[in-house]
């Protein structure tokens, strides 16, 4: 049997592991999929650059499209990111009856409703595990191996760039910019990290998520989004010791109002293993009504492990080539024609656990006037820490954990409690989530 050959959009960091990934375990791969795939074109922007990987019997070129368009070409892998071109070549590309693969979850998150829609009118399948953790197998898990629950909630650590810094600000004590520079300079966040440090990355995966797991279309533009800017030295210690750490999480969670997509800072205790997962690695807890509650954990990025992604997929592809369109998984778990219309609740009511931080003036009442405000919007307090002031201060760090309350009433409390003339600077607003 002839092999199934592979054409690749981009041949970077991810591409080179992918071209590596194939020939180094060539043997192992035909053993898998019944017969061998090898990488044939690549679309490079400088094809004479020095590159980590062998390119020989590539054909390189600089025109992406010659590489969909090229009838030698079985499966496209699209590696270079962003939404245009790279949601033109992949609509180009399954026109011309290729398969797609592809690591790029802006790109399914923006435009996968319509891509999915072009697939399954042409026959074709586009596989997008590399998308969401890296070399964590979470998309094929949550489509396939948990097909037989319906699923409460998908949680977790998806972005590797701010699990680092805010391990390192609670392992090193240091500042959020001090750790942002040296994550930089370590090559974890880019010379412009909003992309990671302000949540974008990880709601496009958890859009994802939510939609493999609910059976809902893809709505990024609906999903809640914080990044970590806001975290400060103080709240990490204070959250350590009050028995939580702080993780920056996407959680897509069913409720009796409808499913949350959310992703922010959350205090999570100490002692659940997702708050054990540090430094750039990735974690997503799922929880099912048959399975309960597992825990994938690994690598979240890097050439090898989302490599391993991308070539699992080719795998999957090349099993199903001669399947018949409608007997194969469905790009989003469920049948085409059975997603849902499940409404993403409102993020004003969201229930959750909150941890508050405001300094205040250091004098007698001050307590009561926050405690008033507090009751009379129906949020019960469950835990208050205040420290003395330091020498000659006259403020002080004031911390309060609440009980479960809807977004909504908090936000209506701090509005209420910003006007207190007892207050010395804004008040820091950190969610809370237990996963036991």
């Amino acid at each position: 049997m002839r092999p199934v050959r592979v054409g690749l959009l981009g041949l970077g960091t991810v591409g080179c592991g992918t071209v590596d990934v194939l020939r180094r375990n060539r043997e192992e791969i035909i053993r898998r999929a019944g017969r061998a795939i090898e990488p044939v074109a690549a679309a490079v922007r400088d094809p004479a650059r020095p590159r980590s990987c062998p390119v020989d019997g590539l054909r390189l070129t600089t025109r992406p499209e010659e590489v969909v368009a090229d009838p030698a070409v079985d499966i496209v892998v699209e590696l270079i990111g962003g939404l245009e071109p790279a949601r033109s070549l992949v609509l180009a590309a399954i026109e011309r009856g290729r398969h797609v693969v592809t690591a790029n979850k802006a790109l399914i998150a923006h435009h996968g409703n319509e891509i999915f829609a072009a697939a399954h009118e042409r026959g074709v399948m586009v596989a997008f595990e590399a998308a969401v953790a890296g070399g964590i197998p979470v998309i094929k898990a949550v489509r396939e191996g948990l097909a037989g629950n319906c699923l409460r909630q998908v949680a977790g650590i998806i972005n590797g760039t701010c699990n680092y810094i805010l391990t390192a600000m609670r392992e090193e004590g240091a500042e959020f910019e001090a750790v942002l520079a040296e994550a930089q300079r370590l090559g974890y966040a880019e010379a412009d990290p909003s992309f990671d440090i302000d949540g974008i990355d990880a709601a496009h995966k958890l859009t994802i998520l939510g939609s493999l797991a609910f059976g809902i279309p893809l709505q990024y533009e609906r999903v809640h989004v914080e990044g970590i800017r806001g975290v400060s030295r103080a709240d990490v210690a204070f959250a350590a010791e009050l028995g939580y750490r702080i993780k920056h999480l996407g959680i897509a969670r069913r409720t009796g109002r409808g499913v949350e997509l959310r992703v922010h800072p959350t205090l999570v205790p100490a002692r659940e293993l997702i708050a054990s997962v540090d430094g750039v690695m990735n974690a997503v807890l799922v929880e099912g009504d048959a399975v309960g509650t597992t825990l994938f954990y690994g690598a979240g990025a890097g050439a090898d492990p989302t490599a391993s992604a991308v070539v699992a997929d080719l795998v999957d592809v090349t099993r199903a080539l001669t399947a018949d369109p409608g007997n194969r998984v469905p790009h989003l778990a469920f049948q085409p024609d059975a997603l849902a219309d499940l409404a993403v609740v409102p993020m004003a009511e969201v229930e959750s656990r909150y941890y508050l931080r405001m300094q205040v003036e250091d004098r007698p009442g001050v307590l009561a006037e926050i405690a008033r405000i507090l009751g009379e919007e129906g949020i019960s307090i469950e835990a208050v820490l205040q420290k003395e002031p330091a020498a000659g201060a006259a403020d002080v760090p004031l911390i309060m954990l609440t009980h479960r309350v809807r977004e909504g009433q908090v936000e209506r409390a701090l509005t209420r409690m910003r006007g207190l003339a007892c207050m010395r600077a804004g008040i820091c607003r950190i969610r809370l989530e237990s996963f036991e």
